[in-house]
């Protein structure tokens, strides 16, 4: 029998493979498992190895580029990604709808609704039929180019499909959606990073949000991430009148749409659908915690119109904190990097928003009072942001007779030295710098991404590290290169392991001296401080020269955080961690910044305080500096401005009291250039 032309192979072999994504994505029908599908990949595979001509840009087999990335590009959106306003109750659901009405005029509309998918937002821009560019959404308006990753998710066609059966495909589509991490593949990743003794992720959107900050798009392949659309952006020609007719046609070009998209002629609809979601939402295979809700016509969005930071045509309802009621059998306490006591409950399993949980925050020991829990009590529990579970409430009618105060530690858990209580404040912590868990949470901050951003540098092997005595210090990290055969005989630690470990650690020394003072555990200094001490410094050795006074100078920096930072440089164990990471050979020099672009805010000393549509608090920072602006964190008389969002605290009180100009987050946007 003759041997199959391999270019005909090749093509059929691409039609069947694209033909098997369509049925998984976008019809969640499946024809054929996992296994048979994988043999058609490893053929065409094997097929283009042998003859490389064959090989085309959009085949199933490029996903993944053979190059890490040097960085990501920024890119501007064609038509801005705004932020959605929310609501928490059926009142407000009917306000809005209200408002739609009058807006409307009268006029019939309907409204396209679906579950909020607990992701990254991205856009993805097709033209003539294939993925020319993949962007996070970034501050709305600029994004990070992310398309080497984008490419590597299946979920994600590369080329549209295109027939005669079917509507043409425009000649510009932008689709805007979400990528998240389907809960029963980010378990099984944890599950087998878990059983290698290395670090879980705490959960699917935060881990996905790194996973696309990768810069080897191989290690994005591999965690089997997910897309499904949920609106658009430049469309050219747009020939539908409604999202729900673009979004028919999304499907039949490919594109993954949520399959519970409804159309609904009414608010008592909608109101419907939320109350249904609300009970069935924790069967999805992705974390939600609310409903988008959407005018359907396109021209009746138009005559609505938007804010400057979101549109009038649309809302988002927000579940209620899922809680579960369960028994408190016992508290452990945990010591942090500055030797702050935690207490932690113990619970009884409980299935809670999807996951089941087994502890749950107490904070401190004044919630404790506050909440007069005891050990034996029925407690309920919620999800903070629907991650962390906090104890939130007792049931003080089911306290059995035998339950037990919960008592502050008179020592320390883990090296039994005396505990001593913040003056004036509520925390407890153990003050012995020698304290083993205080070492090892320092070590894993100190090698966060934030800080120092040592790859591979988990919870596992920070503990292994310490208690096997290798590291007592940030510098003796440097040194595990020397102690080659002591680092191979820890748990789960190959030759190739040790290497990658030792080569990140080598790559970390060259982090510019901003990482380095986030990394040292100052109190008090956080990332935005350690940068603002950075840029105004430039070096370790001018920080260190500045006395109380010439800290207090730099805008941001009150009487107490110089104090803290004087005191920590000035200390003999201070002195001593900065000179042995010298010794070493970790950089102590900030590398000067010429300004990118324009520098609206340039000279601005800005204070953001309560929670903005827009940006993320490091995002808004970022963002600042960025435009040549000082963000700070404190209100002072050298304030220029306050930004203030949602729930905006004392800082707004005190910008007011002392005459601080106060503007909102659209203020903020035209004054940054963003509107």
């Amino acid at each position: 029998m003759s041997k199959p032309d391999p270019q005909k192979r090749a093509a059929e072999l691409r039609e069947e493979i694209r033909r098997h994504d369509y049925a998984y994505y976008v019809l969640a029908e499946p024809v054929i498992s996992d296994r048979e599908y994988d043999r058609l990949f490893a053929e065409l595979k094997q097929l283009e190895a042998e003859h490389p001509e064959l090989v085309t840009p959009d085949s199933p087999t490029q996903r993944v580029g053979g190059q890490p990335l040097s960085g990501f590009r920024q890119v501007r959106h064609a038509v801005p990604m705004l932020s959605i306003d929310n609501t928490y109750n059926e009142s407000e659901l009917r306000a809005f709808d209200e408002r739609v009405r009058k807006g409307l005029g009268g006029d019939d509309y309907h409204y396209v609704m679906d579950p909020k998918i607990d992701g990254v937002a991205i856009s993805l821009r097709y033209e003539q039929g294939k993925l020319v560019l993949a962007a996070t959404r970034g501050d709305g308006t600029t994004g990070d180019d992310i398309t080497q990753n984008a490419r590597t998710i299946r979920a994600i066609p590369l080329t549209l499909r295109q027939s005669d059966q079917i509507p043409p495909v425009p000649d510009v589509l932008e689709v805007r959606g979400e990528v998240y991490w389907p809960v029963s593949e980010f378990q099984q990743f944890n599950a087998a990073r878990a059983a290698a003794g290395e670090p879980v992720f705490a959960n699917p959107r935060n881990a996905t949000a790194g996973t696309l900050k990768q810069l080897d798009p191989r290690i994005v392949a591999g965690r089997k991430l997910s897309f499904t659309a949920h609106g658009f952006g430049e469309v050219r020609p747009l020939s539908v009148d409604t999202q729900w007719e673009l979004f028919q046609r999304f499907k039949a070009w490919g594109i993954p749409v949520n399959p519970y998209l409804r159309r609904v002629a009414s608010i008592d609809e909608v109101i419907a659908q939320v109350h249904y979601w609300d009970k069935k939402r924790t069967e999805l295979d992705y974390a939600t915690d609310g409903l988008v809700i959407k005018v359907d016509r396109l021209d009746q969005r138009g005559i609505l119109g938007m804010t400057t930071r979101s549109p009038r045509w649309c809302i988002a309802f927000k579940f209620a904190a899922e809680r579960a009621r369960t028994r408190l059998h016992s508290v452990r306490f945990q010591v942090g990097k500055l030797g702050t006591i935690t207490p932690v409950a113990n619970l009884d399993p409980v299935l809670l928003a999807g996951t089941t949980v087994k502890s749950a925050s107490l904070h401190n020991f004044d919630q404790i009072e506050r909440l007069g829990v005891r050990v034996g009590d029925m407690v309920y529990v919620e999800k903070a942001g629907e991650i962390i579970p906090q104890v939130v409430e007792v049931d003080i009618a089911a306290r059995p007779a035998d339950a037990e105060p919960i008592v502050p530690p008179a020592q320390c858990p883990e090296c039994s030295q005396p505990t001593v209580r913040d003056e004036g404040g509520v925390f407890l912590r153990c003050v012995n710098p020698a304290c083993p868990a205080q070492i090892k949470e320092r070590l894993r901050y100190f090698c966060g991404r934030d800080q120092m951003d040592i790859e591979g540098m988990g919870p596992a092997l920070a503990e292994q590290l310490v208690d096997g005595g290798l590291v007592r210090e940030f510098a003796d990290l440097y040194r595990l290169k020397d102690r080659w055969m002591a680092l191979m005989s820890l748990e789960r630690m190959g030759a190739k392991s040790a290497e990658n470990l030792t080569n990140a650690i080598e790559k970390s020394k060259d982090r510019p001296l901003s990482r380095l003072l986030a990394g040292l555990n100052i109190p008090h200094v956080g990332v935005s401080t350690a940068a603002l001490l950075a840029r105004h410094f430039g070096s370790m050795d001018q920080l260190v020269a500045a006395d109380v006074d010439q800290l207090q100078q730099i805008e941001g920096i009150g009487p107490e955080l110089a104090r803290s930072i004087y005191t920590f440089l000035h200390s003999e164990s201070g002195k001593h961690t900065i000179e042995s990471l010298r010794e070493v050979g970790v950089n102590m020099i900030e590398p000067s910044r010429e300004p990118a672009g324009p520098q609206p805010l340039a000279g601005k000393t800005i204070v953001v305080t309560g929670t903005l549509q827009r940006f993320g608090r490091k995002e808004v920072q970022d963002l600042i500096t960025a435009l040549g602006g000082k963000p700070a964190g404190s209100v002072s008389k050298k304030t220029d401005f306050v930004v203030a969002g949602a729930d905006p605290g004392s800082k707004l009180d005190k910008a007011r009291s002392l005459g601080v100009e106060v503007i909102d987050e659209a203020e903020f946007c035209r004054r940054a250039g963003l509107e």
